[in-house]
């Protein structure tokens, strides 16, 4: 159905700062975001800030929102044919670590099969980047709790 779309979203028990930076940056994307790349690299048939990602329908461009103060990450995949697709994408400060959401949007023909195996491939990827951040930035710890030495 045109205009339909799913939020997904999931709590990592870590820093919006340190969340929203490992997010930031194009390189990461491949450690965590299987359906949009298994690499990323600055390409010379990219222009500007996008960036040429290997996905798994074959090579296409992405082009990231800046960085900014407001957990804004939203990405446009570019195919070759076709028009831009949009993928909203914050993360925000809540209950002492980060949500993080993305949003599906139905694409134009998207089949109801396609729509479903999409938004299931975006939940496996959320659960992978919580499991990444949560075991590679370290946890949030209160100064109370730190030890010292004597």
């Amino acid at each position: 159905m045109a205009g339909e779309a799913r939020t997904t979203g999931i709590w990592i028990g870590r820093p919006v700062e340190k969340v929203y930076g490992y997010l930031a940056e194009p390189r990461n994307f491949p450690d965590w975001a299987s359906g949009l790349c298994t690499s990323i690299a600055r390409d010379a048939r990219c222009s500007g800030e996008e960036w040429l990602a290997e996905t798994p329908y074959g090579p296409m461009r992405v082009r990231f929102t800046a960085s900014n103060p407001h957990g804004v990450l939203d990405h446009h995949v570019i195919p070759e044919a076709g028009p831009a697709i949009r993928v909203p994408m914050r993360a925000v400060a809540h209950a002492g670590g980060t949500l993080v959401t993305l949003t599906l949007l139905r694409q134009p023909d998207m089949t109801d099969a396609k729509f479903d195996e999409d938004a299931r491939w975006v939940e496996r990827d959320l659960a992978t980047l919580k499991r990444v951040l949560e075991e590679h930035i370290p946890p949030i710890v209160p100064p109370t709790m730190v030890a010292t030495k004597e």
